[in-house]
Parts: structure tokens; C-alpha cells; sequence
């Protein structure tokens, strides 16, 4: 089992202290939101609450995630950073493959793309994207990413988007994994195409019903290999309970330690407790055990 720290909604300049710290303390990555703008009236309602409202304050913090990824690479040596998720369809590929391999290269191959189609219609709108299009935009442009990745000369062909013989330089050393977010049949079997899914903030059993699925598709296609599954979780607070959670299919989980111990509405100084105490409580154990 693994643990990311969720740095959503988080003030910026707290940012690279808590990524020096989760580097320290053995924390396997930090996941990084996606909204280039958050407008004041939508008529789009938020999937992922009961009643389409927005989780985040209007002053929350939304850092470009690429810029933010290679700050905090900078300041680190081993921690890893992944989009929890980041909208490829709302930009050119072209700039998105600039960008990801850009930070991968800075980085040292720390990071990988986690994306996923997009909720608001008026977002896309304001960037001149195709909101009923960007599903298979989505797809499209992930085949792009990998060619234009590859090392020397290549082209692309494709419905939404051609590229005539070009290099894109600097060139990532090693393969940037792609993590897919979203609920839907759809969404699952466009991530097991990929190396992973990314969820949202469920129970123990609601992930391990998910991750089933999962491994059902994979099986289906006859896929094998590393899968990661990344969710939030509401019930587990103990190793025992994430060493349950692992076993049932859940790879990494992300969170904000210092809720455990002092709410989300702690200090920057309670936020760097909260992620020591974490880790002695939780992480360490199950290191130790193996688990």
C-alpha cells in the first residue's frame, strides 16, 4: 500500500514545504488537481456531489499542474507527482505533450498523466474546446502523446488531429504512465487500456467493488501487468484497515494526513505534524510488515 498526498484546494506557497516533507517522510507521490479557471455561475452541476455543488471555496488555489509539478521536483529527489485529474481534451495535445514531457524530463521520470474527460461544459467553452467531442478527443490524443513521447522522428493521423513528419524535444527517457479518472463503464475500459484508474473518495467496499470491475475488464482483454488503483477513502484509518483496503484491490491512496489528527482546516505547522504522525502511525507499520 501506498500514500499520496491529495494538494487540493491547498494555498500554493505551502505547497513546496509539504512536497519536502512527504519526499522525507516516504510518502510515494503528491496529486495535483486540474482547473485553469473556476467561474462564479455554472450551469453544469458537479458529478461527484449529491447535489452538483462545488467542494472548494471561490478563493481556492488551482496552481498549472505541470508548473507546480516541476517546482516541487526541484526541491525533491524521489517523490512522485501525478494529475488527480488533468483535462487533455480542453487543450491542444501538442501543448499537453510539450508540458508532461517537459515536467518528466525535469523530473527524472517522476511523474504520470492522470486524466480524465471533463465535467464542465462552460469551462470548455471559454478554452474553444469541443465538450461533446472530448471523450473520444480524450482517446485520440493520448495515442498522440505516446507517438510524439517517442524518441526521433514520427507522425500522427487521426480524426481529430494530424502531425506531419516532426521531433518533439526534450524526449521523456522512459514511459510517462497514464492514469484514467471516472465512474462509467466507459471510463473503466478506457483505463484498463492504460496503466491505472484514478478514483474519487469512496468506502473501502465501494473501491474494492470498483477495483473488481477492473481486474474483470483487464481479464476480458486478456491484460496483465502492473494496474494501479488510486482512491480516497472514508473508513480507514488504521493499518489493518488500508492493509484490508490493499488486499482488496486499492494500490495507493490519497489523502490529507493532517485531517486525522487536527481537521482540514489545520496550520501549515499542523499540516507537516499531521504528515509525521501519519507517517509513524500508518506508513512505517506497514512498511515494516510488508504490507
Amino acid at each position: 500500500m501506498r500514500f499520496s498526498i491529495s494538494s487540493a484546494f491547498l494555498p500554493v506557497d505551502q505547497l513546496l514545504d509539504i512536497a519536502r516533507a512527504a519526499d522525507r517522510l516516504g510518502y510515494h507521490a503528491i496529486a495535483v488537481p486540474d482547473h485553469v479557471l473556476d467561474l462564479e455561475t455554472l450551469d453544469t452541476p458537479y458529478p461527484y456531489t449529491p447535489d452538483g455543488s462545488r467542494r472548494w471555496d471561490t478563493d481556492a488555489d488551482w496552481p498549472d499542474p505541470w508548473v507546480l509539478a516541476g517546482a516541487m521536483a526541484a526541491v525533491t529527489s524521489r517523490l512522485r507527482f501525478f494529475t488527480s485529474v488533468y483535462v487533455p481534451a480542453m487543450r491542444s495535445p501538442f501543448q499537453v505533450a510539450k508540458s508532461v514531457g517537459t515536467a518528466a524530463v525535469l523530473s527524472g521520470n517522476r511523474v504520470s498523466l492522470g486524466v480524465g474527460i471533463g465535467w464542465c461544459r462552460e469551462e470548455f467553452d471559454l478554452l474553444g474546446a469541443d465538450f461533446r467531442t472530448r471523450g473520444r478527443r480524450t482517446d485520440e490524443g493520448l495515442a498522440l502523446l505516446e507517438a510524439l513521447w517517442q524518441p526521433g522522428w514520427t507522425e500522427f493521423e487521426g480524426e481529430f488531429y494530424s502531425a506531419p513528419r516532426m521531433t518533439m524535444n526534450p524526449t521523456p527517457t522512459a514511459p510517462v504512465p497514464v492514469y484514467v479518472g471516472g465512474l462509467s463503464e466507459i471510463a473503466f475500459a478506457r483505463a484498463v487500456r492504460h496503466d491505472g484508474w484514478i478514483g474519487d473518495i469512496y468506502s473501502t467496499d465501494e473501491a474494492a467493488g470498483h477495483a473488481a470491475r477492473l481486474r474483470e475488464l483487464r481479464e476480458e482483454h486478456g491484460l496483465e501487468g502492473d494496474f494501479e488503483v488510486i482512491v480516497a477513502l472514508t473508513d480507514a484509518f488504521t493499518p489493518e484497515q488500508f492493509a484490508v483496503a490493499g488486499e482488496r484491490g486499492v494500490t495507493e491512496v490519497m489523502t490529507m494526513p493532517w485531517a486525522y489528527y487536527f481537521g482540514l482546516d489545520a496550520t501549515p505547522e499542523q499540516k507537516l505534524e499531521g504528515m509525521e504522525r501519519f507517517a509513524a502511525d500508518v506508513i512505517e507499520p506497514l512498511r515494516v510488515s510488508g504490507r
